[in-house]
């Protein structure tokens, strides 16, 4: 029986999966529906619909929180449905490989092998990646000679910034600022400014539509949501500048914390990082002015990559795909010595 090789990116908002031969065979949210604390109501796209609408008998989470696997059952649920989907409820023999945050320990790196380990497959081998070394091969940048890269994530729950070389992370740093706290703050100072309550989803969606790095946008939208002084259902109009107000004080902590690393980075590595630039992915590299924020406080150029919030996946992927790059990938024990 032919084994099946795949590529999975377990991220806060999302999970994608690439399949050799195929390409990226699905993108959907990281996020499961339990009703009454023990049966799967939905996975992914479908569970996404019913948070923030569901009785009180059905609960919804996201199973990974700043980066890391914190609720490790859904995880399993979650990632057995997923490769129950994939492979059309058939078990298979497969190889996984998995993209894991490089700043974390090795027992949560540990803890996102036992979750594929347990998941609902025959299994060949596991190997890991760390996600910095996936992001950049998903950019399409060469990483295996001696120029020196760097690459910025901004995820979820958390922006991951690396420099790369020689086919491994010289430098990186992990902050626990990303979409969700963007997010989050947008709701805050609706709240505030407003006397307007409003869910997850719609504070999504303003960012999506408003979001901007730099002040001077003129743009609106008309959000819906609950009046706190009547407690009556209300619509009101929301502005880009507001956007930028509740926003820009995590868009500085992400630009403070590339300064932090580009000081820290080694002579030759820095007139490379001149040269070729920053690279930014992620799910909220698209905030518009990203890159002339982080272009006027570093005096680099950046550039904001194409499909941002899937260069990890198709990272692994590049890696599955060309034999010459599998060196990248490692398994547990080889783990246990690189810590």
């Amino acid at each position: 029986m032919a084994v099946k090789t795949y590529g999975i990116d377990l991220g806060t908002n999302t999970i994608k999966v690439y399949k050799k031969g195929e390409g990226v065979i699905l993108h959907e949210r990281n996020i499961i529906a339990v009703e009454n604390k023990k049966n799967v109501k939905a996975i992914g796209d479908e569970a996404y619909e019913m948070n923030e609408k569901a009785p009180v008998s059905i609960k919804v989470v996201s199973p990974v929180r700043n980066g890391v696997i914190a609720d490790i059952g859904n995880m399993q649920r979650i990632l057995t449905g997923v490769i129950n989907k994939i492979n059309g409820g058939k078990k298979s023999t497969s190889s996984f490989y998995i993209a894991v945050p490089t700043d974390i320990t090795s027992v949560e790196k540990k803890s996102f092998y036992d979750t594929v380990l347990a998941s609902n497959s025959k299994i060949k081998d596991i190997s890991i990646v760390e996600k910095s070394i996936a992001d950049a091969l998903g950019v399409g940048l060469d990483i295996t000679n001696a120029r020196g890269v760097m690459v910025v994530n901004i995820g979820a729950d958390t922006t991951e910034i690396s420099i790369i070389s020689l086919g491994g992370i010289v430098l990186s740093k992990l902050i626990n600022v990303g979409g969700n706290k963007l997010d989050e703050s947008i709701k805050l100072y609706v709240k505030k400014k407003c006397n307007l309550a409003i869910g997850n989803k719609t504070a999504e969606t303003i960012k999506k539509s408003l979001a901007s790095a730099l002040p001077g946008s003129n743009e609106t939208i008309t959000v819906y949501g609950r009046n706190i002084v009547n407690g009556l259902p209300a619509q009101m109009e929301v502005d880009s500048e507001m956007v930028y107000e509740a926003i820009k004080e995590y868009l500085h902590t992400i630009v403070d914390s590339i300064k932090v690393i580009l000081e820290r980075t080694p002579p030759e590595i820095s007139s490379d990082i001149i040269e070729s630039g920053i690279y930014v992915t992620g799910g909220s590299a698209s905030i518009k002015g990203l890159d002339a924020l982080i272009g006027t406080n570093t005096d680099l150029r950046v550039n904001i990559c194409d499909k941002a919030d899937s260069t990890v996946v198709e990272g692994l992927g590049r890696i599955i795909e060309e034999p010459d790059l599998k060196e990248l990938a490692y398994n547990m024990k080889q783990m246990t010595i690189r810590r």
